[in-house]
């Protein structure tokens, strides 16, 4: 089950609570879902029941105890424990179940993996100086808002509200993608270096890192057809890959509502460094037959490229095929 298809569950769990009689609140249409804090435990934690606990003029501990019973047993949920003031703490399905769904919602949305209405009916107005980092950072920042189902207005005027560390020379002469990479990749307090570090085809810059997974995920696939066999989502081990798309929503809704592409920047990344290592288990070795395994491994291997690719179309960057 992936954090979406968790977040739905949850939904669910309220509505029936309410169809029940046992609440009486307006259902919500999205839960977040999240990593559990101090005191958690499980795989999710997620605070609906605080929220709710007012309109239900109940206790956020009883809220959390209505709801309890909805969420045991519902398919890839094997336990939920109620901790603190009345946290919701969810623990899944077996790893291998939760690949196959990460990787099958991932497939299903394409570049919309990650996508929200967090945002939605929000009007986010950006006033920016007249800077090209501020400008370029209010171009990412309204891309990434769209996706959480926000619109943005970019003004330029006083009280200014988006004012990132200027940029110490143009960046024009990197190139576009370097240039992008180079002013977002630094939190906006950060000075960005304009340094041809950026073009560097090395291990040591990020943005290779990045698109060069991607690339590689590219190429893989293009070798798996060739050897006459595609991505079929199955048990896969790859913690770090699983947690790297896991955390992609979260990532994305928070760089949303802090205004920040780069939090999206640094989580690409993360995922390229998780995926990396992974891709020499993809393909079969020798003799080696493609197999049930070959198969998972590859749609998860095509389900990190989907993610680079989308995060860097929305940092404004090219996904190359060829690197």
């Amino acid at each position: 089950m992936t954090p979406v298809e968790l977040s739905r569950t949850v939904v669910h769990a309220v509505r029936r609570a309410v169809e029940q009689g046992q609440l009486h609140v307006s259902v919500p249409e999205r839960v977040v879902v999240s990593e559990p804090g101090a005191g958690g435990c499980g795989d999710y934690a997620t605070n609906v029941a605080l929220q709710l606990a007012r309109a239900a003029q109940e206790t956020p501990l009883r809220v959390a105890e209505i709801l309890r019973p909805y969420l045991v047993g519902a398919e890839g949920i094997r336990d939920v424990v109620v901790t603190g003031p009345g946290f919701l703490n969810i623990s899944l399905g077996e790893e291998a179940d939760l690949v196959a769904g990460v990787v099958r919602d991932i497939r299903a949305c394409g570049g919309g993996y990650g996508h929200s209405e967090t945002l939605k009916g929000q009007v986010v107005v950006l006033r920016v100086p007249y800077d090209v980092r501020a400008e370029v950072v209010a171009d990412a920042v309204v891309r990434i808002v769209g996706t959480q189902g926000g619109r943005c207005e970019v003004e330029h005027g006083e009280p200014v509200n988006l004012r990132p560390v200027p940029a110490p020379e143009d960046p024009a002469p990197l190139g576009a993608d370097a240039a992008q990479w180079a002013l977002l990749h630094p939190a906006p307090h950060d000075r960005p270096r304009i340094t041809a570090d950026h073009l560097l085809q090395r291990e040591g810059n990020p943005l290779f890192r990045v698109r060069y997974a991607h690339a590689r995920v590219r190429a893989v696939s293009r070798n798996a057809g060739r050897l006459g066999f595609g991505a079929e989502p199955g048990p896969v081990e790859a913690r770090e890959v699983l947690a790297a798309l896991c955390d992609y929503p979260r990532i994305l809704t928070a760089a949303a509502t802090h205004r920040g592409p780069d939090r999206l920047a640094r989580h690409l990344v993360t995922v390229a460094d998780a995926v990396l290592p992974f891709l020499p288990t993809v393909l079969p070795r020798g003799e080696e037959k493609p197999s049930a395994a070959h198969r998972a491994r590859l749609a998860l291997a095509e389900a990190a490229g989907t993610v680079l690719a989308g995060g860097l179309s929305l940092l404004g960057i090219d996904a190359p095929e060829h690197l």
